[in-house]
């Protein structure tokens, strides 16, 4: 429950930041990498049209996601609509990551029951590997004996 909040507080946070600054944030030099004003003007067409199904996809787009929550405040988007929708969004998300997490002890304890199995078959690989290699190479080193 602490990390959906915070995950909804910290999105809360660039949206109301593009509410406040609005269209200064664009013209600040360190945004300017961020959030192009081309890619503002594409976003603001998006957003006009689709705003909510924005934010609820937008979450997972990794590389649009904290562009797309400052967008929505900076094309004064309500916050309540904005909020609601991150919420939904984020509940998908976070019990996705919950499952995965879930899943991933599991498989973690059965990991480390067989770690040193996996240990000894990769030494005894690499053993190989090795006595594969000096063999080929001195092989092929020796001089080659002429006939005749």
């Amino acid at each position: 429950m602490t990390v959906y909040a915070g995950l909804l507080i910290a999105d809360l946070i660039l949206h109301v930041i593009g509410r406040k600054f609005g269209r200064q944030i664009i013209t600040h030099p360190r945004f300017q990498k961020w959030l192009s004003p081309e890619r503002l003007s594409f976003l603001e067409e998006k957003f006009n049209r689709q705003g909510i199904l924005f934010i609820l996809l937008g979450r997972h787009l990794a590389g649009l996601r904290a562009q797309i929550f400052l967008v929505s405040g900076i094309l004064k988007m309500s916050t309540i609509k904005f909020v609601l929708a991150d919420a939904v969004s984020s509940t998908f998300t976070m019990g996705l990551m919950i499952g995965a997490g879930y899943l991933g002890g599991n498989s973690l304890e059965v990991l480390k029951r067989d770690l040193s199995r996996i240990e000894h078959v990769a030494v005894v690989l690499l053993v190989l590997a090795l006595l594969g290699y000096v063999i080929y190479n001195f092989y092929v080193s020796r001089p080659k004996k002429k006939e005749g």
